[in-house]
């Protein structure tokens, strides 16, 4: 039986200059955007470099607001209406994946008005570049010894301290980490591969992350102050759903529309 070290959260003190491995891991995340979306650009004649640094600023922006509001409405909606002064304690925790895609979907719908693209094609091109800064993501989340999972008895289970009951748990982290991170990066870039029809990588996308969290929230525990909700599912598995459904729907409407290449004429 592993038990969880309890890392320092710090992974490296210079003077009052402190870097935490959390942040270490949005670092490696943006960098594996900005490489994998620059090799990427060969299938989107309309996106230049500088649009690449462009979307990952603003695709910022959009996860921490939307990742914090998207905690606030869907996990506390109750408490924050009575506590709105604590709405933007961003650094006391609460952040919402689908919060935060919801986020860089409004960030990424404002850039193609701007520039004058369809939104799909610019979906298409950011999808295959996001699943490893998830995978990193949820790396930092088993090095910082939160979101665990539920008690097992395999002997792959692994006592969080910070759980407070010395139970062997479900490394859950890690299973998103493979799951939703590593195996969806390598489907999605292989599939991206060769131009796909619009909308078909974006579907692909919303089916393997909504797929992939559904599974694994039957291993991570619940959260506390909400538990299990309707027909024994977690907040997260009711919020993947749409997510799912939404994917098989896009994934039908994309069959016989056209590619980037033939659409994104090239700005000048």
């Amino acid at each position: 039986m592993f038990v969880h070290p309890e890392f320092n959260p710090v992974a490296i003190q210079i003077g009052p200059l402190a870097v935490r491995w959390y942040g270490l891991m949005y670092l490696a995340g943006f960098i594996a955007f900005i490489t994998l979306s620059k090799r990427r650009l060969k299938f989107f004649p309309a996106i230049k470099e500088l649009d690449v640094d462009n979307l990952l600023t603003w695709g910022v922006l959009g996860v921490i607001l939307g990742g914090r509001l998207g905690y606030v409405l869907f996990y506390k909606p109750d408490y924050y209406l009575h506590n709105p002064t604590e709405i933007l304690a961003i650094w006391e925790g609460g952040m919402s994946f689908h919060g935060g895609f919801l986020g860089v979907l409004l960030t990424c719908l404002i850039y193609c008005k701007v520039k004058g693209w369809n939104f799909f094609d610019l979906m298409d091109f950011v999808a295959p570049s996001v699943p490893l800064g998830l995978a990193f993501g949820r790396l930092g989340n088993f090095i910082n010894g939160e979101l665990w999972g539920r008690p097992t008895d395999g002997w792959w289970g692994v006592v969080f301290p910070q759980a407070g009951d010395l139970l062997p748990r479900h490394p859950s982290q890690l299973y998103q980490m493979s799951l939703e991170g590593f195996a969806l990066f390598a489907w999605l870039w292989w599939f991206s591969s060769k131009p796909r029809s619009r909308a078909a990588i974006s579907a692909w996308f919303m089916m393997g992350y909504g797929g992939a969290r559904f599974i694994v929230e039957y291993a991570r525990e619940p959260d506390r102050f909400l538990g299990t909700l309707s027909l024994g599912l977690s907040m997260g598995q009711w919020l993947c759903l749409p997510m799912i459904l939404l994917g098989l729907a896009l994934l039908v409407w994309s069959r016989g529309k056209p590619t980037a290449l033939q659409t994104m004429a090239p700005q000048s």
